[in-house]
């Protein structure tokens, strides 16, 4: 088992997989929103990092081979989870994240039946689009959740000394709510997760047609 740097950022990926619904139970909305928007995002960029690196300095291992689509159906799977719990899209959105689950599941319990066999089930390029169509559509999904209230700066700093306003200084406070950022990041949010979706699906059949010879009884 060895442990570099590719290994090591896929590892925090599939932490950082939780820590999206926890934000959720301890931040009200919608710092919870934003910050799960930006660990998110920052999980989605070491996904591609992490291979990078790995082929670059020839750090390919069979542990990364495995963490890596986990950590990457982790994040996916939970950020979905959590969106249709919390969205006010979240009618619409359930039949693509149902799609999205279930390839997701019936993949995996056919990799996990077949085990290796000569690569039947081994990612495509098809698939690898479909992962950064999800990742984009969620990253966006979240940003709706921050439009629902948004962030503004007051000046208005306090004396140390006295406790009086200074008019100095910067402090971050909810200042209203974005109708038509909300509406917009909702709206590209569903078209893109449909999409999603729409490859989802287009690769889990493919999964299914290459594994058939091997489900077939002999005669």
């Amino acid at each position: 088992m060895k442990w570099n740097i590719p290994n090591t950022l896929t590892l925090l990926r599939m932490i950082a997989a939780p820590g999206i619904a926890v934000l959720f139970l301890f931040l009200s909305r919608p710092y919870a929103d934003a910050f799960a928007m930006f660990l998110f995002i920052a999980a989605a960029v070491t996904d591609w990092f992490d291979g990078y690196l790995a082929r670059a300095w020839k750090q390919e291992t069979k542990l990364g081979a495995m963490l890596d689509p986990i950590a990457d159906k982790a994040m996916v799977v939970i950020a979905l989870m959590v969106i249709v719990a919390f969205s006010s899209w979240s009618p619409w959105l359930v039949l693509p994240a149902t799609v999205v689950l279930f390839r997701e599941v019936f993949v995996s319990g056919l990799r996990e039946f077949l085990g290796d066999v000569s690569g039947t089930l081994k990612v495509t390029k098809l698939a690898k689009w479909k992962t950064t169509a999800q990742m984009v559509a969620i990253a966006v999904l979240f940003s709706q959740g921050v439009f629902e209230h948004y962030f503004g700066i007051s000046d208005i700093g306090i004396d140390m000394i006295s406790g009086e306003p200074t008019g100095i200084g910067l402090e971050y406070e909810l200042i209203g709510h974005d109708m038509d950022l909300e509406i917009w990041a909702g709206r590209v949010g569903l078209v893109l997760l449909w999409i999603a979706a729409a490859l989802t699906a287009i690769t889990g059949i493919d999964y299914l047609r290459k594994a058939l010879p091997h489900l077939t009884e002999p005669k």
